[in-house]
C-alpha cells in the first residue's frame, strides 16, 4: 500500500501572503521521489489552537507528516507546545541539546539568550533530529491516529531544513518504509494546438480517475502538459507501465505533442534549427518582444537565432524597412506582416524570419493577430482570433508563431 503523507507549512508570514512557501513544494518533490504520496498540503499561522487542530487532524489522515517552521525561539514559535498537546505529552528538557544550542552561540562571541533555552524542549517520547549548523533541531515523533503516523517537524529556515533532509529525515523514512516501499515516476507530455477540453475529447479514456498509470492535465499559458504517473516496485516497472500511454498520447495528438518535460516551443525550434544548420530572426509590432526573449534564452550560444526587432504600433510596420514591393497606400495586417518577415530575412540574412502583427488597438475592427514565416520556400502565414482571458493573449500568440515554424520544420 501507497505511504501518504500530508506537509504543513507554518508562519503567519505564509498565511498572509507576504512570502511565498517554497518548503512544502520541494518537501513534496522529495517525498515522491522516495515513492510517497503526498494528499495534503496544509498551511497555517503562528496561532496554538489551530496548529493543535492541523497536527490531530494530520494524524488521521496521514501515515508521514513533514512540518516546516515554528521551532524558534520566540513567542510565535509554538511547534513544540502544538505537537505535545496534539499527542498530550509533556515537553521535557535535553540537556546535551542545551549544551549544543550554548556551543553554537559560544562559537559565535555570544551569550545565548534565555530565550532559546525553549528550543531544547521535545515532546515527551519524541527523538532528535540534529541540526549541525542551526539552533532549532527537529522532532521526530510517532503517534496514534487512524494507525500509526510519524510526524518530523523541521526549521523553516531553508537551507537548514533541506540540510537536516540529507543528513537524517530521509534516511530515517526509508528505514520506516522499509520492504513496503513503492517508487513514483512522471512523464511529462507537452502539446500546443487546441484547448484543453478538445483536446481530453481526443483521448481514449486516458484522463479517468482511478485509471493505471493515472493522466493529469494541466494548461499554463496555452500549452497544455500531460503528466502520466505510475507508481511500482521499482523505476524499470514504472517506466514499462507508463510507455504504452506515451504511444496512446503521440498517435492521437499528432503533431499537437512538441516536447517532453521541461521543453517549450522555444526549445523545440532551436533544437530543430540547429539540426538542419538553420538560423532564424524575429521581426514583433505591438506590445511584446517575447519570442525574441524566449529564443535567446534558448539559443545561448547564438548559433541559431540570429536575432530580432521590436516595433511599436501598427504605423511602423509598413514603412520600418521600406515597402519594396512598389505598391501604393495603407496595407492590411496581414500584407504588413508578410512584408515584416520578408525585410527581417533579408536584414539578418537568417533561413528564417518569424513576424508578429500587433494587437488591434481599442475599437479596431480587427480581432485577428497575423503570424508570417518567411523561409527557403517562400511565405507561409497564419492568424488567431483575440479570445480568452487578455492576460494569456501575448504568451499565445508568440507560442502560436514558433508552433507555425516548429510544424514547418517537422513536415516532409
Amino acid at each position: 500500500m501507497t505511504t501518504q503523507a500530508e506537509v504543513i507549512a507554518i508562519g503567519d508570514e505564509l498565511t498572509s501572503g507576504q512570502r511565498l512557501d517554497t518548503n512544502s513544494q520541494w518537501l513534496s518533490q522529495q517525498l515522491g521521489d522516495l515513492g510517497v504520496t503526498v494528499k495534503f498540503h496544509t498551511t497555517v499561522g503562528d496561532d496554538l489552537q489551530a496548529n493543535t487542530e492541523v497536527f490531530q487532524r494530520a494524524f488521521e489522515r496521514a501515515d508521514l507528516i513533514l512540518c516546516t517552521g515554528g521551532l524558534g525561539p520566540t513567542a510565535d514559535d509554538l511547534t513544540r507546545q502544538a505537537l505535545a498537546a496534539a499527542t498530550q505529552t509533556q515537553l521535557v528538557l535535553d540537556r546535551e541539546i542545551l549544551q549544543h544550542i550554548r556551543g553554537l552561540f559560544a562559537r559565535r562571541g555570544r551569550e545565548m539568550p534565555e530565550s532559546n533555552a525553549a528550543q531544547a524542549y521535545f515532546p515527551e517520547g519524541s527523538q532528535v533530529v540534529p541540526n549541525p549548523h542551526g539552533s532549532a533541531p527537529g522532532i521526530d515523533m510517532t503517534v496514534k491516529g487512524r494507525s500509526t503516523a510519524r510526524i518530523f517537524a523541521v526549521p523553516g529556515v531553508p537551507a537548514e531544513m533541506r540540510e537536516m533532509w540529507h543528513d537524517s529525515v530521509q534516511a530515517r523514512i526509508l528505514e520506516m518504509l522499509g520492504q513496503q516501499r513503492r517508487v513514483i515516476r512522471h512523464r511529462r507530455i507537452k502539446c500546443f494546438g487546441v484547448g484543453e477540453s478538445d483536446l481530453e475529447q481526443m483521448l481514449p479514456d486516458l484522463i479517468r480517475r482511478g485509471r493505471t498509470p493515472s493522466v493529469g492535465i494541466t494548461v499554463s499559458k496555452a500549452t497544455i502538459t500531460l503528466r502520466i504517473t505510475a507508481t511500482a516496485s521499482d523505476e524499470a516497472d514504472c517506466l514499462e507501465l507508463i510507455a504504452p500511454t506515451v504511444e496512446t498520447v503521440h498517435s492521437c495528438l499528432g503533431e499537437l505533442v512538441f516536447g517532453d518535460e521541461d521543453d517549450e516551443l522555444e526549445h523545440v525550434v532551436i533544437r530543430l534549427l540547429r539540426e538542419r544548420g538553420q538560423t532564424l530572426s524575429t521581426v514583433e509590432s505591438g506590445p511584446g518582444g517575447l519570442l525574441s526573449h524566449w529564443l535567446s534564452e534558448a539559443d545561448e550560444r547564438g548559433e541559431a537565432f540570429l536575432g530580432g526587432v521590436v516595433l511599436r504600433g501598427n504605423s511602423q510596420i509598413g514603412s520600418a524597412e521600406g515597402d519594396q514591393t512598389g505598391r501604393t497606400g495603407v496595407p492590411s495586417q496581414e500584407q504588413s506582416v508578410r512584408e515584416m518577415a520578408h525585410h527581417g530575412r533579408q536584414r539578418f540574412a537568417a533561413d528564417y524570419c518569424l513576424a508578429v502583427g500587433a494587437f488591434p488597438d481599442a475599437g479596431a475592427s480587427s480581432e485577428e493577430v497575423f503570424f508570417a514565416l518567411a523561409g527557403p520556400q517562400g511565405l507561409a502565414t497564419d492568424s488567431a482570433h483575440f479570445t480568452g482571458h487578455p492576460d494569456i493573449l501575448k504568451e499565445r500568440n508568440a507560442k502560436q508563431a514558433l508552433n507555425l515554424l516548429r510544424l514547418h520544420l517537422v513536415r516532409p
